[in-house]
């Protein structure tokens, strides 16, 4: 049984007593197995299971996280990336959106930028609905401060469904022409998908020098 100690957490060790745990590095332990379980997808992933691989009992993992989609965000979606990604001037989001979900390399979390993370397990209506949040309510309203003109929202969704779809076919379909290809390679059609759809000057502020 798990119970609180002064250092940590109890777990059973191989002879059936119980060692002391350190509380940060339980979690820690918890948040490496969840993420290889995510891998399978959200809904194929159970508390239990996290727990058992780690050998607490899963009341622990609520303690800690509050619920599993806590642990999912956590575990899988780099909330600092966001934040610091957005905040940046305007007119360089694309491009680092394209280097970011396209092309970097995500290993501390499931290998997936954290939009792609939540592709993978959008079946999931409360999965669904972080996706949604971070896409439209982020996104959208940090690119829509490029574009002037008519259908200003629509041309922008399209620029993200097309970094969207690039990250999943790289990742997860694991197409081999994106698989070879790298940033540098993708960036001239991007940028001019990028002129395409919100315009020249904006293209040309985020082209690099």
């Amino acid at each position: 049984m798990t119970g609180n100690t002064e250092n940590g957490d109890a777990r059973g060790d191989s002879k059936g007593g119980a060692r002391k745990r350190d509380r940060a590095a339980t979690r820690a332990e918890l948040l490496a197995a969840a993420r290889e379980r995510f891998r399978l997808g959200y809904d194929g992933t159970s508390v239990r299971d996290i727990a058992k691989d780690v050998g607490v009992d899963p009341a622990l993992v609520y303690r800690y996280f509050g619920s599993k989609l806590a642990l999912f965000e956590e575990a899988c979606v780099d909330q600092e990336q966001f934040t610091t990604l957005l905040d940046g001037p305007p007119e360089q989001i694309p491009i680092g959106l394209l280097r970011s979900i396209v092309f970097e390399d995500w290993s501390q979390f499931t290998g997936d930028h954290p939009l792609v993370a939540l592709l993978r397990s959008s079946a999931y209506e409360e999965v669904r609905g972080r996706l949604h949040d971070r896409v439209c309510d982020e996104y959208f309203l940090k690119l829509n401060e490029l574009v002037n003109g008519p259908d200003a929202e629509l041309r922008v969704e399209i620029l993200v469904g097309a970094l969207l779809g690039m990250g999943a076919m790289r990742s997860i379909v694991r197409s081999p022409a994106l698989q070879a290809a790298n940033a540098e390679d993708v960036m001239p059609y991007f940028v001019r998908l990028f002129e395409l759809l919100l315009g020249r000057e904006a293209a040309d502020a985020a082209a690099p020098s």
